[in-house]
């Protein structure tokens, strides 16, 4: 009998399956890179586009360089573990870990994140020089002789192997990783004759600045925000992450955490810190500084049909034909976990307390429940579009009930090596291998817990919030003075019984007419910061011209670049920027409380030309025109300015965002003040106001824009004009309509 022995070998192409196509994108690509200079426990790491063009387009010069002070690589490093895929010099066995010299847990076991750099390019020189020595290497390889496919090398028909691959490693004395310092974000740091610099050339893909503001967003979640938020590391162990375009740094959200960490902290209506012990089976943790237990033993937990379904042992029962749960629980096999959730109530009639705007909403929606292993983030948890706990499947298959919606919640889980060996990433990096009951019992237990949550703790927090709003409502019918009165009526034979009555309305009273003023107050000061919002944008970037020209200034004046003239010229277009922020701080001055106080005769038409100047911007930008339509004598209200201002603040904020829906093409505000009837009509040709919101739309926290508005608009317009016996209306009859949109009715004459 003949044999023949085969050895296994490759193809080319190989590289692209590992980098192309298993890493699934450059985020994920960059990502892996950065990994590993957290690895080499390096301090820092300065990613740098260069050679791009304005808008970051990619020219045949540009490149992406990765530069780090991390360990660098030996030339035996290089030989025996940067060119062989899946080291096994990290990997020490089942529930062990390999840790760096800072402590850092080594999260690369299959050595695949150095084929990342094929997904961003094919040219890559990588330059490293490790610590105590006098060499630096170069390792290069130039994969742009090959076709896209790997298969063949300048066209030739010869087959192309993995071993056909050459890579060239050059030895020299050192000449770019040497002793100097770096800039990184806001300070400099030391490359301290160590480290790593990657150059990748040949780049595919597209690049823009909301993409690198997605991976620097990333980045930051590299490592558990809780930490970063809760828990800053100590300078000793600092990983700082900057990016660069064209020498210059980008500036990338710093405030990014310090908003969020502010939303976890005041606006949470639950915040859970604890661990699951998988051997006693218990779920410790705080809620709201709390301490709370919950055993998994407990019916209260059993009870959950996701849990009693996925942990109960089944028998066969043969009258019924199917296996059927019975009272038999086993153990989940996941191990130990710790975890953090904070929930939030997203409803746009929530309390006070826990209201969300629409940048809170938006803030809290880019973050999920994220899996961290030994500090490392398992991807893709807690991307926005990744429903790896099926919350948001179950609420539509199930019932929205008994589980949050996947965006309700901002969570960290954390595994580790040692607690949970069964847990495994897959090859790719993209989540938990799917095999044998642990990652499953893992999920399940969360899915559960946050199941338990819903259906208790936070439905009893929905009813305490419905018996407060129904308390409030008391509040404002003033039905307790309606029920004094009607006391008063029934014994006013009875004297004794009457001046007791007489005491506590008097006493009432003066405790009511406390809670209004500090509820005037509070309207007041939203009214100055809805007003303040309207006009900081335009502020914000005229202030920003103005620094970057006083720079400019400051800079040609050192150099001696400018004449005296030139120098004049330019501060007076200085003082046109300060002007106008002046003149925009002036027509808002008003709205503030030292100048709330005096009630005078005002001419409408003065106030209303002022809020057209602070929306003259973004009127032009929606292509909106704006009207006056003047009848009779002028228009006089005896109120503030203030109250108009915000008024008509309200007013043009609505019919702006109205009019941005519709596709018509001359698209108008008309004003008609009516100065013999004592009347405004607001007027605008936008859709109009649904039929289903018409009743609500005076209301708190109510708004027919969904997440776009608050609703406190139209609310507090209303407020403001009934503390002094004006009224606003949505216009009902044909006569009171000027324009086929949202017509609103003001009425300066005082109501009885």
């Amino acid at each position: 009998m003949d044999k023949k022995t085969f050895k296994i070998r490759p193809y080319a192409r190989l590289l692209t399956m590992l980098g192309e196509q298993l890493i699934k994108n450059e985020q994920i690509a960059l990502t892996e890179l950065i990994k590993n200079s957290y690895d080499a426990d390096a301090d820092w790491v300065k990613v740098s586009f260069e050679n791009f063009g304005e808008n970051f387009e990619i020219n045949k010069n540009s490149k992406i360089v990765i530069r780090d002070n991390g360990t660098g690589m030996s030339l035996e490093t290089i030989e025996k573990s940067w060119m062989n895929p899946a080291t096994p010099n990290k990997f020490k066995g089942k529930g062990e870990t390999y840790t760096t010299k800072k402590g850092r847990i080594v999260q690369g076991e299959k050595g695949i994140g150095r084929f990342a750099i094929l997904k961003l390019g094919n040219k890559i020189l990588i330059t490293t020089r490790p610590e105590n020595s006098n060499k630096e290497y170069e390792i290069n390889y130039d994969l742009s002789a090959y076709d896209e496919n790997f298969l063949t090398e300048n066209n030739k028909e010869k087959e192309l192997f993995i071993d056909n691959i050459d890579i060239e490693v050059n030895i020299d004395d050192p000449k770019k990783i040497l002793n100097q310092t770096v800039d990184v974000e806001y300070k400099k740091v030391n490359q301290d004759n160590h480290g790593t610099i990657i150059e990748i050339s040949g780049l595919k893909g597209k690049w823009s600045r909301k993409k690198i503001e997605s991976i620097y967003k990333d980045i930051l979640k590299l490592q558990s925000i809780f930490d970063k938020i809760f828990h800053p590391k100590s300078s000793e162990d600092e990983f700082t992450v900057g990016f660069y375009i064209n020498k210059e740094r980008i500036s990338l959200s710093e405030k990014y955490l310090d908003k969020l960490s502010g939303l976890l902290e005041t606006k949470a209506v639950f915040k859970i810190q604890g661990k699951f012990d998988n051997q006693k089976g218990e779920f410790v943790y705080s809620e709201n500084d709390s301490p709370k237990l919950l055993n998994i033993n407990d019916s209260q937990i059993k009870g959950i049909k996701l849990y009693k379904e996925h942990f109960c042992i089944k028998t066969y029962d043969e009258k019924k034909e199917k296996e059927t749960c019975t009272n038999v629980f086993r153990k989940p096999e996941c191990g130990n976990f710790k975890y953090n959730f904070y929930i939030f109530d997203l409803n746009s009639n929530a309390p006070l307390k826990f209201l969300l705007d629409k940048d809170d909403k938006k803030l809290i929606k880019e973050h999920r429940i994220y899996l961290y292993r030994d500090g490392i983030r398992v991807y893709p948890y807690g991307n926005p579009d990744d429903d790896w706990l099926k919350l948001d499947m179950f609420r539509g298959t199930i019932s929205a009930g008994q589980f949050f919606s996947n965006d309700q919640v901002v969570g960290v889980i954390e595994i580790s090596k040692t607690e949970n060996p069964e847990l495994k990433d897959k090859t790719n990096r993209e989540g938990l291998i799917d095999e044998g009951n642990a990652t499953q019992d893992f999920i399940a237990l969360i899915q559960s817990f946050l199941s338990y949550y819903r259906q208790k703790q936070f439905k009893q927090y929905l009813i305490d919030y419905q018996k407060n709003k129904k308390e409030q409502d008391v509040f404002k019918t003033q039905e307790i003075e309606r029920q004094l009165d009607e006391i008063k009526e029934n014994f006013k034979d009875n004297k004794a019984i009457l001046n007791a009555v007489n005491n506590l309305a008097r006493t009432y009273k003066l405790e009511r007419n406390y809670l209004v003023k500090r509820v005037e107050t509070t309207e007041d000061l939203a009214s100055v910061g809805m007003s303040v919002e309207v006009a900081s944008h335009d502020m914000m970037s005229m202030l920003t011209k103005g620094i970057l020209g006083i720079d400019d200034l400051i800079k040609d004046l050192i150099n001696k670049s400018k004449t005296t003239d030139d120098a004049v010229e330019e501060l007076h277009k200085l003082r046109g920027i300060f002007s106008f922020v002046e003149s925009q701080m002036n027509d808002i001055q008003v709205m503030f409380k030292s100048t709330k106080q005096r009630r005078r005769n005002i001419r409408v038409i003065d106030v209303l030309e002022k809020v057209i100047r602070i929306y003259k911007n973004v009127l032009n930008r929606y292509k909106i025109k704006v009207d006056t339509n003047k009848i009779g004598s002028p228009l006089i209200a005896k109120c503030t300015d203030a109250i108009l201002l915000q008024l008509f603040i309200n007013l043009f904020d609505n019919a702006i965002y109205w009019l941005d829906t519709v596709n018509i093409k001359n698209k108008s505000i008309l004003i008609t003040l009516d100065g013999n009837e004592g009347k405004l009509i607001f007027s605008d040709n936008g859709p109009g106001v649904n039929k289903e919101d018409i009743p609500y739309i005076f209301e708190p926290f109510y708004s027919g824009k969904g997440e776009e508005g608050r609703g406190l608009g139209l609310y507090i317009a209303r407020q403001l004009l009934e503390r002094i016996d004006y009224a606003i209306w949505l216009a009902d009859t044909n006569s009171e309509k000027v324009l086929s949109g949202a017509n609103f009715v003001v009425s300066f004459v005082k109501e009885d």
